[in-house]
């Protein structure tokens, strides 16, 4: 895996750690585990912070449970949509979540949920739990985070130039 990011094992385990994610058996890691970390490296790489990622990350993971997402029993809920390309202008940037629609519209699909539970005494609205002022939230970070790699891309662009005046 430390191989096919180009990151250190150390690196891996300390993203590993901090976004909670869980370690694969031996080496098996699914495509869309791998597809996550790339994502992570890419955005490194374009110097967003790793503060700002795990805002966002805790943000996605907040949004998805508010809406059952996590009702359905993987244990990679969170992770089995990385990697897919369809239909990217509704999808989570982390999670790559797909929201069934363009996310900028603001509006969600409530109330879908996948497992019998107890009702709750009290309704999320009534606890504080508004899947759109989660979205709301979503959106400011995801906005800055496109402003900055807006602006790191040119530099890239250049160093990567520069960078072949280093071949052997």
């Amino acid at each position: 895996m430390a191989k096919e990011i180009n990151r250190s094992v150390v690196v891996l385990s300390g993203w590993q750690a901090r976004f909670e994610l869980p370690a694969g058996k031996g080496a098996c890691y699914s495509n869309a585990y791998l597809a996550f970390l790339h994502t992570v490296a890419y955005l490194r790489m374009l110097n967003i912070s790793e503060e700002s990622l795990l805002k966002l990350w805790q943000i996605e993971k907040k949004l998805l449970t508010l809406l059952h997402v996590d009702s359905i029993g993987s244990p990679t809920w969170f992770l089995d949509s990385c990697g897919l390309t369809k239909h990217k202008q509704r999808r989570l940037l982390l999670t790559n979540h797909d929201m069934g629609m363009d996310l900028r519209s603001q509006v969600l699909q409530l109330g879908l949920n996948f497992t019998q539970t107890t009702p709750e005494l009290f309704d999320g609205r009534e606890m504080g739990e508004d899947a759109l002022r989660v979205l709301s939230q979503y959106l400011k970070l995801v906005s800055r985070i496109q402003e900055e790699v807006c602006a790191e891309v040119p530099l890239l662009r250049n160093a990567a130039r520069w960078a072949g005046r280093l071949k052997p």
